[in-house]
């Protein structure tokens, strides 16, 4: 359901309806504009909103900041890029995914690949890949453009948007900022969820269009904030980001060089966690502690198109990155200044270093005017180096049995499919096969064994995962639908079992999909229904695979008129029976906690269009003030210190109760 998309000729021009599950438009991709209202009220952070997108499910542990899920895969096999960028989180405890440091209404646009069906954006990204990104075409005439936001909502919801872009057909600005606070919000049973944040960015970009196939951009972003967690016995107090990046891109250069593409870039996280900030504290002589990883990432990517006849087209590139981590932290202190000062006092102290270059080809062949073939192959040479000490973390206890060894590993991956458009019909059916291979991230690289204590950090093999991928879209009258299936059989898969401290490679196979319809019934009148379902097995054991996500059907009904907007969403979660107690995915990302009860929460929405470029939308999630929680979901921890009716150790963290929502937009 595409909703409140600035027009394409007139981005004055707002759309009076609010999104509660974008569709798939072209095979396996979803395209969705993130400055759309939603339903429910997404928080300000990358993953909560890919969640209303079929096939996605997030990892909660309160308000924000949860790990994203794509069919059952989570962590680093789903690719997270930000202007071509990819984005890696600090904290060794997962506090910071890469979604964490995304504020999606700062962005143009939001696209998902689904599977390994592209090999152009990174390496290993075997459930897929999403890209944050800004549009940066040239300007028709010199003006200036922009668009705000305001919204408010329970729990004291805050947020602020503002992005602008002035220029000539020459050279063009852009800058924008956002801000998004919350206090801690309250569950169906009116227990008070230590949850609350607040977060800030900031962006500019100068770019340089002398002509239409033309462009240069420097751009510069920067953010921090600070987030409660429920999970845990730390909150993060910082979480700064930076960011630089040179862009160029020369289009139609000749006629078999249709465009050259370059990038480099910059990216530092620089993450602190402590009990003090925003919790209390015991306060005794030794119940301070704080943490500070941080982390740095450079890399580049040259790309260019070629067009050897009308029916080709081949895309061949290469990119490369290097990315150390490093932390500090100060245990056991007296006060808060005390540990504060601590940390910020010693040496960084790096852990494990990153380096990646990879050669990719990408082509589309036209056999015919309603058929194609897509494919791509890429290899990526990998290296990695542990430079943790003795005694660091719970991977080396007291000795690191492979302090200063480095791994490399050559993988593969590539994907080949069939499209074909079926005339008169209004549908397109495909079918693909996709390979590709994961190295292991950081986390997993910080385990051991938990009977020798030898290092995993050479042990652990490398996923590699071989994915069929089959589906239609089909639009015939009034109807829209469209269905993707995926069979996934993944060797070496990495699985952890935290009870046990414990890292595997097992076999696994993972199959499910996902289904969209939506039904004109008049010219104001719409209807809509998801359904997304994953099952996985772990082959090895014979059991379930941990971590896999419940069956989830979505039904939404929606009037507009072009100036008012009504809606209503019903979303349904059956019950999980499948689990592997203990195990699941990277530390501190998600373990099974057993079997969950299936919910279904009802909300409703509604929208009005003053002028052309204003909309003013509002509405009430969870109408019902339903007590539940997700399957894919941390456990509470009190830990036992004062005020401890703020951190419930529940099973799981119930997700917010009755919430009112109001959202001010205006486009100029």
């Amino acid at each position: 359901m595409n909703a409140i998309a600035a027009d394409e000729h007139d981005p004055g021009a707002l759309d009076a309806v609010v999104v509660t599950a974008p569709r798939m438009d072209q095979p396996l991709t979803v395209v969705t504009d993130p400055k759309a209202p939603r339903q429910p009220l997404p928080a300000h952070d990358g993953a909560d909103f890919l969640k209303s997108i079929p096939g996605f499910s997030v990892i909660r542990k309160g308000a924000t900041d949860g790990d994203p899920v794509l069919r059952g895969f989570a962590g680093s096999r789903l690719g997270i890029l930000l202007d071509g960028q990819e984005i890696y989180g600090g904290c060794g405890g997962r506090m910071d995914p890469p979604t964490a440091y995304v504020y999606p209404e700062s962005y143009d646009r939001v696209t998902v690949i689904k599977g390994p069906q592209s090999v152009r954006y990174g390496a290993g990204q075997s459930a897929g890949v999403v890209l944050f990104e800004r549009d940066s075409t040239r300007l028709a005439e010199a003006g200036i453009s922009g668009n705000g936001s305001v919204t408010l909502g329970s729990a004291g919801r805050n947020d602020e948007v503002l992005s602008a872009r002035a220029g000539t057909p020459d050279y063009y600005l852009k800058f924008g900022g956002t801000r998004a606070h919350a206090d801690d919000y309250t569950d169906g049973n009116g227990q008070k969820i230590h949850s609350r944040y607040t977060r800030w960015s900031s962006n500019f970009a100068l770019g340089l269009t002398p002509d239409d196939d033309t462009l240069a951009e420097l751009a510069y972003s920067r953010s921090d904030g600070l987030a409660a967690y429920a999970d845990r016995s730390m909150d993060g107090s910082k979480f700064a980001r930076e960011n630089l990046s040179l862009k160029f891109e020369r289009r139609h250069i000749s006629d078999l060089v249709d465009k050259i593409e370059a990038l480099a870039y910059y990216n530092h996280v620089d993450h602190v966690m402590d009990n003090y900030s925003l919790r209390p504290n015991a306060n005794t002589a030794t119940s301070y502690a704080a943490m500070n990883p941080d982390r740095t990432t450079t890399g580049g990517r040259l790309a260019v198109t070629l067009t050897p006849a009308d029916d080709w087209q081949i895309v061949v590139g290469g990119d490369a990155k290097k990315d150390r981590h490093r932390y500090r932290s100060a245990m056991m202190k007296s006060s808060a200044a005390a540990a504060t000062a601590f940390y910020e006092s010693l040496p960084w102290r790096d852990d494990i270093e990153f380096g990646q270059r990879g050669l990719f080809t990408e082509a589309t062949h036209h056999l015919a005017q309603d058929s194609r073939m897509i494919g791509g192959l890429r290899i990526d040479w990998h290296d990695a180096t542990d430079r943790r000490p003795d005694g660091y973390s719970t991977a080396t206890s007291p000795t690191n049995t492979t302090k200063g060894a480095t791994r490399r590993d050559t993988l593969t991956s590539g994907f080949f499919r069939y499209e074909h458009d079926i005339a008169g019909q209004g549908a397109t059916v495909y079918a693909g096969l996709g390979h590709a291979e994961r190295l292991p991230d950081y986390w997993e690289l910080l385990e051991k064994d938990p009977t020798t204590q030898q290092s995993d950090f050479l042990s652990t093999k490398p996923e590699k995962t071989n994915q069929l991928d089959v589906g239609s879209k089909w639009r015939y009258g009034d109807w829209q639908t469209s269905l993707s299936a995926f069979y996934a059989k993944v060797n070496d898969y990495i699985l952890i079992n935290w009870d046990k401290g414990q890292t595997r490679n097992v076999n696994a196979t993972i199959f499910g999909g996902e289904a969209d319809a939506s039904y004109r019934i008049s010219s104001t009148w719409t209807t809509t229904g998801t359904l997304a379902y994953v099952r996985g097995n772990n082959d090895t054991d014979g059991k379930p695979l941990a971590q896999q996500p419940p069956l989830e059907m979505r039904l939404a009904i929606n009037y507009d008129d072009g100036r008012l907007s009504y809606g209503a969403l019903w979303r349904l979660v059956a019950a999980q029976n499948r689990y592997d107690l203990g195990s699941g995915n990277i530390v501190a990302n998600g373990k099974d906690l057993g079997r969950s009860g299936g919910f279904g929460v009802f909300s409703l929405n509604a929208g009005w269009r003053p002028t052309k470029g204003s909309l003013i939308t509002a509405g009430v999630d969870n109408v019902f003030n339903k007590a539940y929680a997700e399957f894919l979901s941390k456990s509470g921890q009190s830990s036992g210190i004062s005020g401890a009716d703020l951190f419930p150790p529940n099973t799981r963290i119930n997700e917010p109760g009755r919430t009112f929502w109001l959202k001010g937009q205006i486009a100029f």
